[in-house]
């Protein structure tokens, strides 16, 4: 868990008005990492259809809930903004890029990666015509949505290609005070999550095939005798 300080600022525009109002909101960054190793598909409508929150009391990311394991991931945030800003917020998905994996065909292939962001109240996805050119070159042709229409405050993406958006930069638009008046300026947590691939457990409780061979008959492996060609037995 890691912490962070976002101070905001109210600035009085009004012409006959030349004093500045100045609060502050300390926010409290708390990453919470769900993440695989290998992946082809990461898929967040599944969380989108079984959950109401991807967040769960235990303070778990439901994305651990089909993948099994879990790795870490980084996220980067401005430490301070001013109220109406579109700042980014850059989440690192790092892992091997020579890893593979088996396909829902059945095929190897490479990894796909997937994440959710879960923003202070009042947050959300920025606009495309308040994102800044810079912005828009790093997002390149990724696509957000928000976790629900009424959670613009929680966004997710993915699956994308991991080669190329292991670094995935999500246009944040901070809340303005002035109209959104149940903005409070206390102690905010931000959780994010982070995926590498398909999971291992579908969320109906069946294994996909991205998970350990069983055997087919039931005993015990008493001793492996290797071959010439490093085939087994």
């Amino acid at each position: 868990m890691n912490n962070w300080t976002m101070q905001m600022q109210t600035i009085s525009t009004f012409s006959w008005i030349k004093e500045q109002i100045t609060r502050s909101i300390s926010v409290s960054l708390m990453i919470y990492i769900m993440t695989r190793p290998s992946s082809s598909n990461a898929y967040p409508v599944f969380a989108q259809q079984g959950y109401d929150n991807p967040r769960e009391a235990t303070g778990r990311i439901v994305c651990a809930n089909c993948h099994l394991a879990n790795k870490p991931v980084d996220i980067e945030v401005p430490q301070t903004i001013l109220p109406d800003t579109v700042f980014e917020a850059v989440v690192q998905i790092p892992y091997d890029r020579q890893l593979k994996q088996v396909l829902a065909n059945g095929k190897k292939g490479g990894l796909n990666v997937g994440a959710v962001l879960i923003l202070p109240e009042g947050f959300e996805l920025a606009p495309p015509n308040r994102i800044s050119p810079e912005i828009k070159e790093k997002i390149g042709n990724l696509s957000f949505q928000s976790y629900r229409p009424n959670k613009k405050n929680i966004i997710v993406i993915g699956p994308v290609p991991g080669q190329k958006y292991s670094e995935i930069t999500f246009p944040i638009l901070s809340p303005d005070p002035a109209i959104k008046k149940d903005v409070h300026f206390l102690k905010y947590p931000i959780y994010v999550g982070g995926n590498r691939g398909r999971g291992q457990i579908y969320p109906d409780g069946s294994k996909s095939n991205n998970t350990v061979y069983n055997a087919t008959a039931a005993g015990i492996v008493k001793k492996i005798y290797e071959k010439k060609r490093a085939d087994t037995k």
